[in-house]
């Protein structure tokens, strides 16, 4: 473990944890918990310069802001040469693209695109699920179950495929064909639950507690929510590197798509881990981007309070479809200590947004993903978002993956033809 964690705390009821302890949630009030850490011990031992110049580039370089180190062991066995060389240990480092053509049309000074479909199982939960199996291999898991909408699911099989770790998740009965097929290709045993992803979430509970399994799901396991903030950690890394400020540097807006909460919480954790040990100089106003057809959190938003109510979620963005947000609270919280807001998008402006990120940007994201893009329209419309702001969004998920919405967003593109050079003449109207 690292030297530095000092124990888990309770969001709710303030609960202190040791490591030992710090299993799922509170044992007190049901609340999640958030590690904490020795930020003074951090600022003096470890200089942020000699961390970002380590060659080493995945996300373990991080491992002083992080509950464990790389999980590959050092001795020289065939187990430690697998993990060695095993996307686990090597993954991170997503690109981080600089968007032109959408700063014009929207007259903001610059926008960034981070581009989490480029990791291993094409998706941002990657992050979470890493940390998740470190913590599983150091106990001695052999089991880790998880409910998923697709992304966590296709994610966890994907990086335990060669550990000799068995994967068992469970999954809405509608959950796109991609994920499915990413999932199941990894050797998961997948069961699709009749029901909503939050029916699936309590299933997985229920068969964590009665065969021993290591139970993943979002908002029940707090390694999530610190593989999840490994992406902050590489934003303002690559931020300082482009514009040659320094070691690290925050943008000024933060726009990430929101579902159960955990991803804009992690990415919260991050940029708060950043200013505690003094390496940036200020937070980023955090745009969380809900579906409005799952409702819920958005309406704990307008309300003013903590209370999340459960609503039906019915939204073609899979990503991003929960009744009952997971780790909702610490969603609000980001948002409003940050002085943010939250954004609706509908299904159709979400499947408009794919086409434009495609074409304007070339960056070819699933429509839970493209929610953010939304969120960056409405909020530059309504003055959230200043000309002069840098703004990065954080792309979550491949397109690849709902192939089936990338076609309806794409409808009327496709041109039948017959095999005969008239008619491509006629089509262009020469």
């Amino acid at each position: 473990m690292n030297p530095h964690l000092t124990g888990f705390a309770c969001t709710q009821c303030s609960e202190t944890l040791t490591v030992e302890q710090a299993v799922y949630t509170c044992p007190r009030c049901g609340g999640n918990l958030d590690a904490r850490y020795d930020y003074a011990g951090i600022a003096r031992d470890i200089d942020p310069a000699a961390l970002i110049a380590n060659p080493d580039r995945s996300v373990w370089r991080y491992a002083p802001l992080l509950p464990l180190p790389c999980p590959a062991p050092p001795q020289d066995t065939p187990e430690a040469a697998d993990l060695r060389s095993h996307p686990l240990t090597t993954f991170g480092a997503s690109p981080l693209y600089r968007a032109t053509r959408i700063e014009r049309a929207l007259d903001i000074r610059t926008v960034w695109l981070k581009d989490d479909s480029r990791l291993p199982s094409s998706s941002f939960k990657d992050r979470a699920s890493a940390m998740v199996i470190a913590r599983a291999l150091r106990a001695g898991v052999q089991t880790i179950c998880a409910a998923s909408t697709g992304n966590a699911a296709s994610s966890l099989a994907t990086l335990c495929a060669g550990t000799g770790i068995q994967t068992v998740i469970f999954v809405p009965r509608n959950t796109p064909e991609g994920k499915l097929a990413q999932i199941l290709i990894h050797g998961a045993r997948v069961y699709a639950v009749e029901g909503s992803y939050d029916d699936a979430f309590d299933l997985a509970l229920q068969a964590a507690r009665e065969f021993d399994w290591y139970n993943r799901n979002t908002g029940i396991n707090p390694y999530t929510r610190e593989g999840k903030k490994t992406a902050a950690f590489e934003i303002c890394e690559q931020l300082g590197r482009f514009g040659q400020s320094g070691p690290f540097r925050a943008p000024d807006v933060l726009v990430a798509p929101v579902g159960d909460g955990n991803i804009i919480s992690g990415l919260h954790k991050g940029f708060k881990d950043l200013l505690s040990v003094g390496w940036i100089d200020h937070m980023p106003r955090f745009i969380g981007v809900t579906a409005a057809l799952a409702p819920a959190l958005y309406r704990a938003w307008q309300s003013g309070g903590e209370s999340i109510t459960a609503a039906p979620a019915s939204t073609i963005a899979s990503g991003i479809s929960a009744d009952l947000p997971r780790d909702g609270v610490m969603a609000l919280r980001a948002v409003r200590q940050t002085g943010g807001v939250f954004v609706e998008a509908t299904d159709e402006e979400m499947l408009d947004s794919m086409g434009i990120l495609a074409r304007e940007a070339a960056v070819f994201v699933e429509p839970a993903c493209a929610a953010a893009y939304v969120g960056l329209v409405k909020a530059r419309q309504a003055g959230v978002i200043r000309p002069d702001d840098e703004v990065v969004l954080q792309l979550t998920g491949s397109g690849l993956k709902d192939a089936r919405s990338a076609l309806q967003a794409s409808a009327g593109r496709l041109i039948h033809i017959r095999a005969h050079i008239e008619d491509v003449r006629r089509n262009f109207g020469f």
